[in-house]
């Protein structure tokens, strides 16, 4: 009979094989399995990210294994979707070859089993017992109900079998759960993209990468109103409004058209004393046609805003295109006054320094900057270092530096300097020039230091006045070549200086001077260098003949001259310092349409019943067999449950310990 089956099994259909693999246990926890190492990936990875942040942290060539294996949107991953999808399906077919049987055992007492098999049963107990085998059967009947159990007797010939089940239920626990499966992930299925991916291999919808304004955003971009989920973000500055949400898809964004316009009437936020963001809150006004007036709430961070089905959440916040003024301070030579200029944050423009040509590009405003500023006394202080701006320069080659500069001056070691930090990538951190302030606080004093040593009639001069006083000293006040020979070099020193500060000085030095004489003529070289630095600085300053020279103004020099040889490295043609601002806020919102949350709702209330059920409602089974041994009856007790058997020993023995004394009571009764 076995052979027979076994040869009747390779005839089953292929269609037969596919709906058992996948409604086996083996598959859906392969599913299962791979869904959690999926969401792990992303918890553990950031998701939704700008493609630029994701190179500089994984590199070029990870970057592109990453973007192909959809790690960066892993919830929107049509490899995440089929696996979501086959979960589904493997759980609904599951449930419908199991359900009924599920049902059935529900209400299932099992009357037909034998006496050998109840004998053979781990929990298993028997006695004897006076009285009529009917009495008997009916007290048993009536004490396993008074417990909760449902009964049935069934005669078998000239026995009796008393059957009983209690917690039935646990079997639609079983049901509950896998269909809770089922609900959540359809529930999922509903909040994700997968209409956008088909849309997008119709050719119906294309991402948009370029930074567009959002007028000249093209239709293909766009997603009309519609009943599709969506999760997007949208930054409205203080009395602006937006009926529009960006959402990130991969490299670039699509545009979510929204039923109604959101007004943003103030934005509000409080710090704490580290600078950190202690609150912020967003006054907004939907207007919305089918109101009968504009709808008007304050939201704030986990208090959303909710408007037919959209979620409205308060995200963050930044700059809204802050007004500034800013005077660019030349730092070459030809030009000493600085030229005023009139920005927002976030606006470009190309400006033309000198023979140089730039693209200015606005990129942040901060009206406060709390810094760690240590002391002797509170190694741990902080202080607010005042405003400052973040800007871009572009050259004509794409490359850009990135610049942050403080508008007032900030005390180091007893003196003021004004600082610019510059970096060639978000990745580095930023090195700061620190350009010492003059008296009035600010960098005209600087400027006016670093013109004079670019004007070569005011080199000349000095460098002539030091060839004079050498030649006297060495009484060869008629020797022309070596005063020529001498005032070339000190304008040469002083144009390498200027060029590309000390360190082009020691390599002329290196390389141009015999090294047997190098260590004698190097000092000499940068002493007069320094006499250079120094008269051509107080000629500048123009104190007279009888005036002194102050301890502030030697420090201002020193300070002054190692500013001077650092700007080579400092990449920007200009200095800009921020002179006045108007400050405009912008909240960032969250908006969100989620229509699948309802369902997942459902789900997880099927899914917390059903593990209720099954964990707190084991279902439990006892039989008595009973029969006539001579003037007695003789009882045989078993029992089995399908969870806790451990905590099964001490329940049958307390239902045994039950039944066995009604019954002696009975009988003396």
């Amino acid at each position: 009979m076995s052979q027979s089956k076994d040869a009747q099994l390779p005839h089953r259909s292929f269609a037969w094989r596919v709906f058992h693999f996948l409604g086996s246990m083996e598959f859906a926890i392969t599913m299962l399995i791979t869904l959690a190492i999926a969401s792990v990936i992303g918890t553990v990875l950031q998701q939704n990210q700008p493609y630029p942040d994701y190179v500089i942290k994984f590199g070029p060539y990870w970057f592109e294994v990453f973007e192909a294996l959809g790690l960066y949107d892993v919830y929107s991953a049509l490899w995440f979707l089929a696996i979501l999808t086959l979960l589904v399906v493997s759980t609904t077919v599951c449930v419908i070859r199991h359900t009924p049987s599920m049902f059935k055992d529900m209400f299932n007492l099992r009357t037909n089993v034998q006496h050998k098999s109840l004998r053979s049963m781990h929990h298993h107990a028997h006695w004897h017992q006076p009285g009529t085998l009917s009495d008997n059967t009916n007290l048993i009947r009536d004490r396993l109900a008074s417990q909760g159990f449902r009964t049935r007797i069934t005669e078998k010939g000239d026995e009796r079998l008393v059957s009983a089940m209690r917690g039935g239920m646990n079997r639609l626990g079983y049901i509950l759960t896998h269909v809770a499966i089922i609900v959540i992930c359809v529930g999922g299925l509903m909040d994700s993209n997968l209409p956008l991916k088909i849309a997008e291999w119709q050719g119906r919808l294309e991402i948009e990468t370029r930074n567009l304004p959002l007028s000249q955003i093209p239709k293909e971009s766009r997603l009309a109103v519609g009943p599709q989920a969506f999760r997007g973000s949208v930054s409205i500055p203080e009395g602006r409004a937006a009926s529009v949400a960006y959402l990130p898809m991969r490299d670039g964004y699509l545009v979510q058209n929204l039923p109604f316009t959101i007004e943003v009437k103030e934005f509000r936020i409080e710090h704490y004393p580290t600078g950190q963001p202690k609150s912020f809150e967003s006054d907004l006004v939907i207007y919305d046609t089918d109101l009968e007036k504009p709808l008007e709430q304050t939201i704030a961070v986990n208090h959303p805003l909710i408007h037919k089905g959209y979620a409205i959440y308060q995200a963050s916040f930044g700059d809204g295109g802050s007004e500034l003024t800013i005077n660019a301070w030349p730092l070459f030579a030809g030009q000493s006054e600085p030229a005023e200029l009139e920005t927002k944050v976030f606006e470009t423009r190309q400006m033309l320094w000198g023979d140089r040509e730039m693209q200015l590009e606005v990129t942040g405003f901060r009206p406060f900057n709390i810094n760690p500023d240590p002391t002797e006394d509170d190694p741990k202080n902080v202080r607010n270092f005042g405003p400052s701006i973040q800007f871009k320069l572009r050259r004509e080659t794409g490359e850009a530096l990135e610049f942050e500069n403080y508008m007032y001056p900030v005390e180091r070691d007893g003196r003021d300097f004004l600082l610019s930090g510059v970096r060639g990538s978000p990745s580095e951190e930023f090195a700061y020039l620190y350009l010492p302030a003059d008296e009035h606080g600010t960098v005209e004093g600087f400027i006016q230091f670093l013109h004079a040593l670019h004007d070569d009639d005011s080199v000349a001069e000095v460098a002539a006045e030091m060839k004079d006083e050498t030649l006297v000293s060495l009484q060869s006040e008629q020797d022309s070549v070596l005063g020529d020979s001498l005032q070339r070099t000190l304008e040469t020193l002083m144009a390498m200086f200027v060029r590309g500060g000390f360190d082009e000085v020691r390599d002329f030095i290196e390389q141009s001077l015999p090294e047997a004489e190098r260590e004698t003529l190097a000092p000499a070289y940068l002493a007069m260098l320094r006499e250079m630095l120094g008269r051509i600085y107080f000629n500048s300053l123009d104190l007279g003949a009888e005036a002194t020279v102050s301890e502030a103004q030697l420090l201002f020099l020193q300070d002054a001259i190692d500013a001077v040889g650092t700007l080579p490295r400092y990449g920007s043609p200009v200095y800009l310092s921020l002179v006045d601002y108007n400050h405009i806020e912008s909240t960032g919102l969250q908006i969100a349409r989620s229509p699948g949350k309802n369902v997942v709702y459902l789900g997880c209330a099927f899914l917390i019943a059903g593990v209720f059920l099954l964990f707190y409602l084991p279902q439990r089974r006892f039989w008595a067999w009973l029969s006539r041994d001579g003037e007695q009856t003789r009882i045989d007790l078993a029992g089995m449950t399908n969870r806790n058997p451990r905590e099964f020993d001490d329940y049958f023995e307390k239902i045994h310990s039950q039944l066995h004394s009604s019954e002696r009571n009975s009988a003396a009764d």
